[in-house]
């Protein structure tokens, strides 16, 4: 019988710790693994040099590093970086590096911004988006989920400074990899990213906002809210039939009153479904019950969608509302615009014959 490896990247350090007991190795080996891998960010066992080599050659046998390969990389002019990975089955999932915006953190910040993904695919169907056009296939390990900012960091030659779970997949329906994967990337053992430089984003799964209160990590929360009335939201994102509007405001009422943090609102302006005078007075009148800021970024065109982006003009009238009404709000124009850098959009572009029939939604 062939007995499956574990992938070791998905293991904590107590984890590790009790599966090397279990095989007869003593605990505290973890750390020194975790250090070759994390703080090394070696590939492979062999190269673990102050390990004895009967325990390489076990550690070959028990566990396996999670494979995972660049395939494709474009190259914005705004410097935006997006990277397409191949996993060990052959699938495909997308990450993008995105630079600091002078406008908002000056021309010598060096905030650099990693959105990763957590699904293959996703299930929720948002009209616009291109991340559920062929559906969703499974949900990436804690280890995949971490092995992009390696995998990045490498690439770049730079260290990430800020993580969005805002790629393909809908985050808060991969939870317990989600969780465990923000375990990985914030301990002093694994990444050592500050939990306030991780950022969730969801389409709006309420139970799981209120469990992700819970969690003790004071990680941040982002809502892609993309409409300010369910007649608007509910046309377009299908996770609002089942969690509509004042369930969703609820929830993150909740979030805020335990974590005592900001919310942010990411808005994608769609030119004639949400970008009206009266689209950006229901945003204000929904603003003014959290506290939050709104993200407001104009649409990326998807191919095979019909939906468009509005006019400078017209955004610049959308947040002219937001701005008269002293709501945060800040317009993210042009992160990757030239490159397809919204979701799920390099992935289609590689997939032979790639569908652009929108994926009936799991919600």
């Amino acid at each position: 019988m062939v007995v499956e490896r574990v992938p070791i990247k998905s293991l904590t350090l107590d984890g590790l710790g009790e599966r090397l007991k279990e095989l007869g190795q003593p605990s505290y080996r973890a750390g020194q693994i975790l250090q070759w891998i994390y703080g090394r960010r070696v590939g492979a066992f062999s190269e673990m040099s102050d390990l004895p080599a009967s325990l390489r050659a076990q550690l070959a046998e028990e566990f396996v590093f999670d494979e995972m390969k660049v395939v494709r990389t474009l190259g914005s002019k705004d410097t935006t970086l997006k990277y397409l990975f191949q996993l060990a089955d052959q699938a495909l999932i997308e990450s993008v590096l995105i630079p600091a915006s002078p406008a908002l953190y000056g021309e010598a910040s060096d905030r650099r911004t990693l959105c990763i993904s957590t699904q293959v695919g996703c299930a929720y169907g948002c009209k616009f988006c291109a991340s559920g056009l062929d559906g969703w296939s499974r949900n990436l390990s804690p280890g995949e989920i971490v092995e992009q900012v390696l995998q990045v960091e490498a690439l770049c030659g730079d260290r990430i400074n800020n993580i969005v779970f805002m790629g393909m997949g809908e985050p808060l329906a991969n939870f317990a990899h989600l969780m465990r994967a923000i375990t990985l990337i914030n301990a002093p053992w694994g990444v050592g990213l500050g939990a306030r430089h991780i950022t969730i984003s969801t389409s709006g799964l309420a139970p799981q906002i209120r469990q992700l209160a819970e969690q003790p990590l004071q990680i941040r929360l982002a809502i892609s809210l993309h409409g300010a009335t369910d007649e608007v939201r509910s046309q377009i994102m299908p996770v609002n039939r089942k969690y509509p509007l004042a369930t969703l405001l609820d929830a993150c009422a909740f979030y805020t009153e335990r974590k005592k943090q900001w919310l942010t609102f990411e808005y994608i302006l769609i030119a004639g479904v949400n970008d009206r005078l009266e689209d950006a007075a229901a945003l204000v009148r929904v603003a003014r019950k959290l506290k939050v800021k709104i993200n407001c970024i104009p649409y990326n065109r998807v191919e095979g969608l019909e939906w468009e982006r509005p006019s400078n003009a017209r955004q610049d009238a959308f947040m002219a509302v937001l701005n008269a009404a002293k709501i945060p709000a800040t317009l993210r124009r042009e992160k990757g615009h030239d490159i397809a850098a919204a979701c799920g959009q390099l992935r289609r572009q590689t997939l032979p014959g790639g569908s652009t029939k929108v994926a009936e939604p799991v919600i």
